[in-house]
């Protein structure tokens, strides 16, 4: 379902993704994780049609996002990490334009935004302003938001951050549902270890832009003799706490010129 082959990603002299290759079949539900700055984010929007690779392969869906972006934006659903609704509209109205995007019917598109306000529990303030939201609101409508058109595939970069358990449970536990009945595959980073370990079929490390394990939570555990993937996380990265990096800002550059077109 995903492929990627030698990408990399520069910007200017700073390389962000660094030859990296990896495949995520239909059907997984596959967690990349990594420190601050080590090429998460760069990587997914490479896979979203965001970013441009420097060099490399990239197939989602059988299809190439830089040559054939629309395709893929078909495949797939997004929850971004950074904030990407509409504050001057309403829930109901984000829900309503993201699905006419993607050709929803009419009734199906009512029924499933019905549905997933209610799982984030924000049907009754469906007709408030999102300006109106608390940022922990706001979070939980994009999560039914990248939902709503039931995409094969879909991509969650920090989905739970700033979400109470109850809300972290009651979300992933959807996802798994959607997983399990409907084969949906399934591309996360997070920073809850415990949540990667718990929901996870594989994982993917990726350190300093390059992929320094893979595996499932067990193997990576058994490679690394710890009892934990937190712990097995930092023995392949280490303890010292890291800042954004360089690329970040260039990124952001990107995002935005991408959106106003």
């Amino acid at each position: 379902m995903i492929e990627v082959k030698n990408l990399t990603k520069k910007f200017d002299d700073f390389v962000a993704v660094d030859n990296i290759s990896f495949k995520v079949e239909k059907g997984e539900i596959f967690a990349f994780l990594g420190p601050n700055g080590a090429g998460k984010s760069t990587t997914i929007k490479m896979l979203t049609t965001l970013l441009h690779p420097t060099e490399g392969i990239l197939r989602v869906d059988g299809h190439n996002p830089v040559t054939e972006s629309d395709e893929v934006r078909r495949s797939f659903g997004i929850v971004f990490q950074d904030p990407s609704l509409d504050d001057e509209l309403t829930a109901v109205e984000n829900m309503e334009f993201h699905g006419v995007l993607y050709d929803v019917p009419d009734k199906l598109r009512k029924e499933r935004i019905e549905q997933l306000l209610k799982f984030v529990d924000l049907y009754d303030r469906k007709d408030s302003l999102v300006k109106e939201y608390s940022g922990g609101m706001k979070r939980r409508l994009e999560i039914a938001r990248g939902l709503l058109h039931h995409p094969k595939i879909i991509f969650l970069d920090e989905p739970t951050l700033g979400l109470d358990p109850q809300t972290r449970n009651h979300m992933w536990s959807y996802i798994r549902d959607l997983n399990k009945n409907e084969n949906t595959t399934i591309f996360f980073s997070t920073h809850y270890m415990e949540e990667a370990e718990r929901v996870a079929n594989r994982v993917a490390i990726i350190d300093n832009g390059k992929i320094v394990a893979i595996g499932t939570p067990e193997e990576l555990k058994e490679n690394t003799k710890t009892s934990s993937l937190e712990d097995a996380f930092l023995a392949l990265t280490g303890n010292k706490i890291r800042e954004e990096t360089g690329g970040v800002a260039e990124q952001m550059r990107v995002m935005r010129r991408a959106w106003k077109r």
